[in-house]
């Protein structure tokens, strides 16, 4: 009988396993995938360096338009300051020299005397009502040349009380004619050919407060319309002007009286 022997190729080899693969293999539990890294801690200072630049910019903006806002209505402001005070002044010198040419017309041994306290209103206005602030003494000086002036015409039915009070220094400043149109006020309104006329003018002045009180009689023959006009109307609109939150204007025509009560914060 014939033995059966295995052939040398087929005697039984090690099993040999294929490599292992990493390509298809499940993540193990400790390990990472890799990827772009990225810095949190940067990324929240480089935010805050934009917000903090933004914020800078916008405040120096905003800086920048209120300053230019300011800026025009302060330019704004000083040319109607200089248009009201170009129509006070020749309104005042108008009513003046009326005054005069009455007095020349009935001859009055007072004319001249009364031109030199003409000029010596219009030397103030010249020189010195083109200031922002003159003295409060040269200011008044002014309104009793002017006062003067009326004095002259006053009849025997009309009374003036004119009264200052207090001390007039060189270092107390007042707006220039400020106080004239309300003294100017009391002479073209409170005097009747007709009748008796009280007119009251005190000045007080005590520290930096200056308070005025002009008093006259209402008459219906004088137009109320008048009484609005360039003086009163202008005043008004420079102590808003110059002494804002600074002054206090009282204007009352009871009792058939017209009061104006003034108080300024020097």
């Amino acid at each position: 009988m014939f033995e059966l022997r295995p052939k040398p190729n087929q005697v039984d080899a090690p099993r040999r396993e294929p490599p292992h693969s990493t390509e298809n293999r499940p993540p193990m539990g400790n390990e990472r995938r890799s990827g772009p890294k990225i810095d949190v801690l940067s990324v929240f200072l480089f935010l805050i360096i934009i917000t903090i630049e933004v914020i800078i910019e916008t405040n120096k903006q905003l800086s920048l338009t209120t300053q230019r806002a300011i800026s025009a209505e302060a330019q704004k402001t000083e040319a109607e300051l200089s248009f009201l005070k170009a129509q006070v002044n020749p309104h005042f010198l108008f009513n003046t020299l009326n005054n005069i040419y009455t007095l020349a017309i009935i001859k009055d041994e007072n004319t001249a005397p009364s031109i030199m306290k003409l000029s010596n209103i219009m030397r103030y206005i010249t020189d010195e009502a083109g200031n922002e602030f003159v003295s409060l003494r040269n200011e008044v000086d002014c309104i009793e040349d002017f006062i003067a002036l009326h004095k002259l015409r006053l009849g025997k039915k009309t009374t003036l009380n004119y009264e200052v009070k207090g001390f007039l220094d060189a270092e107390k400043k007042i707006a220039p004619l400020i106080l004239m149109a309300f003294v100017e006020n009391v002479f073209k309104y409170g005097i009747s050919n007709h009748s008796s006329n009280k007119l009251i003018i005190k000045l007080a002045i005590e520290d930096n407060i200056l308070n005025l009180l002009c008093q006259n009689s209402i008459y219906p023959d004088k137009k109320d319309t008048e009484r609005s006009g360039i003086g009163l109307t202008n005043t008004k609109k420079r102590l808003d002007y110059i002494y804002p939150n600074k002054h206090i204007l009282e204007i009352n025509d009871d009792d058939k009286l017209f009061t104006v009560k003034l108080t300024i914060h020097l």
